[in-house]
């Protein structure tokens, strides 16, 4: 009966942790939302971090984005050409980036990338105390270091997805042209005409 009661209250205890770890951190996180109130009077903070976050990610999804749109025009060009229908590449290409390969890519490329360094940068920042002196100094570090990285984050996420599945569309314009002599005006209007702007890329960019 002991072992049984000892397992309940360990079973009860590590819920009970884990509780109040979700806890503090959707705390944290509404604070980190109602830091916004402070962005429009200190723009800068915004801007470098969107530089951080976002401009030095856009070498890596460009690449990223431009060969895996070389691999879908590629391998769907084969998969296609069995049913006679190599003219709709350009909708297999842009439908397959557009709706789930760019968003889900970019959200991985971006949280390697990002992610990382801005995790590493935050614990610098507390082992060297520096969030300790902000406090010091009656700075709210939530609202001066965590908040502009989460709306730069925010802003940049969706402009880099679309970045993405633009130049994985065009790489698979250059495989399907240069390589496996698809017509390029096929290739771009059948792209007009079946891909819809509100129902596949503001809907890709939004996810």
């Amino acid at each position: 009966m002991s072992i049984l009661l000892d397992g309940l209250q360990a079973l009860g205890a590590s819920g009970m942790h884990t509780l109040r770890r979700i806890g503090r951190a959707h705390l944290l996180f509404v604070a980190m939302v109602g830091g916004v109130i402070d962005m429009p009077r200190k723009p800068g903070l915004l801007i470098a971090q969107l530089f951080s976050v976002g401009v030095l990610s856009v070498l890596l999804i460009a690449v990223a984005g431009l060969f895996v749109g070389m691999v879908l025009g590629l391998q769907g060009f084969y998969i296609l050409s069995q049913f006679s229908a190599e003219a709709t590449l350009g909708v297999m290409v842009a439908a397959s980036l557009v709706r789930e390969l760019g968003p889900v890519v970019t959200a991985l490329l971006f949280a390697g990338r990002a992610g990382s360094a801005l995790t590493a940068e935050i614990g610098l920042m507390k082992a060297t105390e520096q969030l300790s002196g902000l406090e010091m100094m009656a700075v709210d570090p939530i609202r001066r270091v965590l908040t502009p990285r989460l709306y730069a984050g925010v802003l940049a996420m969706p402009l880099l997805a679309a970045m993405f599945s633009a130049l994985g569309v065009l790489g698979g314009y250059f495989v399907g042209t240069g390589l496996l002599g698809v017509d390029g005006g096929t290739y771009w209007t059948q792209i007009e005409a079946k891909i819809d702007f509100n129902e596949d890329i503001v809907n890709g960019v939004i996810k």
